[in-house]
C-alpha cells in the first residue's frame, strides 16, 4: 500500500515540477539565469548581488548544477542537427525536471540511508514525499533546494564515517570536505545545520587523524577551485595564479560581511527574532509542527534542524524558504499519533493542508510570469513591455527578443504614474491597430502586463473615445495569484479576497493613444 502512495506522490511532485509557477524571483536570478547568459546567447539580467563591488554570490555551485545539464543540453540539440539557439523554455523546463530528478532520487535516498527502521523509513518517506515544500520549492531552482540535499548527503556521509562497520573512513571523509565546501559556496548559512552532528566526528578523528586529513586536503583543494572560479567570473581581464593570491573574490566572506550589517539587511526586511519558530515553521509544516513539539523522535536530524533553525533565528531577515533544509529532517523525526481516530482527523489536516499551498504556491502564485514571458517573445510588434504589479519577469526567456525589446518592471509604482510612463511609451493608434491582429504588422508596440486584480485600471480599459489611452487585451493566463496585492488594511478581508481571488489572472494589453494627424 505504501509504495503504492508513494509512486503516487512522485507523480503529484513531478506534475507539480512541470508547472509554471514562479515562487521568487531568486530562482531564476540567483541561478538559471547567470549560468544561461554564459553558455547561451541569451541576454540576461544580472542582480545587485553579482554586480556590486564585493558580490555575494557565488558561481562555483552553480556550474554543476546548472551549468553542466546545460552543456548537456547544448551538446544533444547541437548533435541531432538542429539549427539555432535553443529556445530558452526548453532550458527553462529541463531545469525543473533536473530539479524533480535530484530531489526524487537524492533526497529521498538519503533518507533511506539515515533511517534505519524500516517501518519509520516508510513513514518519515511518505510525510516528507507528501509534503508542498518537496513538490513546489524542492522542484524549483533555489539555492535553498539544492542546500536541503547538501545538507542530507552531509548526515549520510557523517553517518559513514563514524559507523564501525565501514573498512575505511577516507572516502567518506574525502567527499564530505567537497560537499562542505560546496555547501558554503551555495549558502553560508549550511555550516548552522551541521554544528551539532559535526560532534560526531570528533572522537573518530583524533582515533584516526588519516580521515581528518583527507577531509582537510579536499576541502582545502575545492576551496581553491571555488575562489579561482569565483575570481576569473568577476574579473574582467584573465587571472592569474598571483590575482588569487592579491585580489581574491571570497564570495561567502562578501556574504557573511554584508548580512552582519543591520542596515543592509533592513533594506531586505527585518524581523523578529521568533519570526521563524513562530511564523515560518508553521507555514512550512502545518499540522506536523504538532508532532514536532508532542511526538518528537530524537535523532541526529532533529538536532541538526534545531541548530539551523536556532543559528537562522540569529539573522533578523527571515524568509520562510531559509528553512527548507530543516522540512525533510523534521518531518523524518516525528512520532504519528497512535489513536486511530486522532491519526484521521491528523491525517485528514495534513491532506488539506498541503493540497490547499500546493496548488497556491505550485500552480496559480505568479503562474502566468513565465507563460507571459513567452507570449511576448513571440509579438513581432513588441518594443516595450511594462510590468506591473507581477514579479520581476526572467528576461532570458525572451528569446532574443531583447534586441528590440525593453522590458521595465514598475511593479510597485502608482497609478498615475503608470499612466505617465504609458502616455510616454504608447504608440499612435491607427486603423491597422482596430483590425484583428493587424497590429502585429506594426514597427513598434507598448504592451501592459498586470494582474486582472488590478481594479485600479479597470476605467481607463474601456475608453473608447477619440482622447487618452486605448488598452487592447491581446493574452490572459486565469492560473495567476497575485500574493503581494492583498490589501487588508484598505478593503477588508472579504473584498480583498473576492478582487485577488475572484478575479486572478494575468492580462496583456497593447497600449496605444490618440495622436494629431
Amino acid at each position: 500500500m505504501w509504495r503504492r502512495t508513494y509512486l503516487l506522490l512522485v507523480l503529484i511532485r513531478l506534475w507539480f515540477a512541470l508547472s509554471p509557477s514562479y515562487l521568487h524571483p531568486d530562482e531564476n536570478f540567483q541561478g538559471p539565469e547567470v549560468i544561461a547568459g554564459q553558455i547561451f546567447s541569451y541576454p540576461v539580467r544580472r542582480t545587485w548581488e553579482f554586480t556590486s563591488e564585493h558580490p555575494i554570490r557565488s558561481v562555483f555551485p552553480l556550474w554543476p548544477v546548472y551549468g553542466l545539464p546545460m552543456l548537456l543540453l547544448r551538446w544533444l540539440w547541437t548533435g541531432n542537427g538542429q539549427d539555432g539557439e535553443i529556445p530558452p523554455i526548453t532550458v527553462f523546463w529541463t531545469l525543473r525536471v533536473l530539479m524533480f530528478l535530484i530531489s526524487f532520487v537524492l533526497e529521498d535516498w538519503a533518507l533511506h540511508e539515515l533511517i534505519t527502521s524500516p517501518r519509520h523509513r516508510r513513514v518519515a518517506v511518505v510525510l516528507v514525499a507528501s509534503s508542498y515544500v518537496t513538490w513546489t520549492y524542492q522542484t524549483h531552482t533555489f539555492s535553498n533546494s539544492v542546500e536541503t540535499l547538501v545538507v542530507a548527503w552531509s548526515l549520510v556521509l557523517i553517518q559513514r564515517i563514524v559507523d564501525t562497520r565501514q573498512q575505511s573512513s577516507l572516502l567518506s571523509s574525502t567527499v564530505l570536505g567537497i560537499v562542505a565546501v560546496f555547501g558554503v559556496f551555495n549558502r553560508i548559512t549550511f555550516p548552522a545545520f551541521l554544528l551539532i552532528p559535526g560532534l560526531r566526528l570528533l572522537p573518530h578523528f583524533m582515533r584516526k587523524p588519516l580521515s581528518l586529513a583527507a577531509l582537510a586536503s579536499a576541502a582545502l583543494f575545492t576551496t581553491i577551485i571555488a575562489i579561482a572560479l569565483d575570481t576569473a567570473f568577476y574579473s574582467s581581464e584573465s587571472i592569474t595564479w598571483a590575482d588569487l593570491i592579491r585580489r581574491p573574490t571570497v564570495t561567502p566572506l562578501n556574504f557573511f560581511r554584508y548580512n552582519s550589517n543591520t542596515a543592509n539587511l533592513a533594506q531586505h526586511g527585518i524581523h523578529p527574532w521568533y519570526q521563524h519558530l513562530a511564523a515560518n515553521l508553521p507555514q512550512l509544516l502545518g499540522p506536523a509542527t504538532l508532532l514536532l513539539f508532542t511526538k518528537p523522535h530524537l535523532s541526529l536530524r532533529l538536532y541538526s534542524a534545531i541548530s539551523g533553525l536556532f543559528v537562522l533565528s540569529i539573522f533578523p531577515h527571515q524568509e520562510a524558504r531559509f528553512l527548507l533544509p530543516t522540512v525533510p529532517l523534521i518531518l523524518s523525526s516525528v512520532e504519528l499519533p497512535k489513536n486511530k481516530t486522532v491519526l484521521r482527523v491528523w491525517a485528514g489536516l495534513w491532506i488539506l493542508f498541503n493540497l490547499f499551498f500546493g496548488v497556491l504556491m505550485g500552480i496559480y502564485h505568479q503562474g502566468g510570469v513565465v507563460p507571459g514571458q513567452v507570449f511576448m517573445s513571440k509579438q513581432p510588434d513588441a518594443t516595450h513591455a511594462i510590468w506591473w504589479k507581477t514579479y520581476t519577469p526572467p528576461i532570458w526567456l525572451l528569446n532574443g527578443k531583447n534586441e528590440v525589446l525593453q522590458t521595465t518592471d514598475v511593479m510597485g509604482l502608482k497609478g498615475t504614474a503608470l499612466l505617465e510612463q504609458l502616455t510616454e511609451l504608447a504608440t499612435c493608434d491607427t486603423p491597422a491597430d482596430r483590425r484583428n491582429q493587424e497590429y502585429l504588422k506594426a514597427k513598434n508596440g507598448t504592451y501592459l502586463i498586470a494582474p486582472a486584480s488590478a481594479t485600479w485600471l479597470d476605467p481607463y480599459l474601456s475608453n473608447k473615445g477619440l482622447q487618452g489611452l486605448r488598452f487592447r487585451e491581446v493574452w490572459r493566463y486565469t492560473k495567476h495569484l497575485n500574493l503581494d496585492d492583498l490589501d487588508f488594511g484598505d478593503d477588508g478581508v472579504w473584498k480583498t479576497l473576492t478582487r485577488v481571488v475572484g478575479r486572478r489572472g494575468l492580462v496583456a494589453w497593447r497600449v496605444t493613444k490618440s495622436c494629431p494627424s
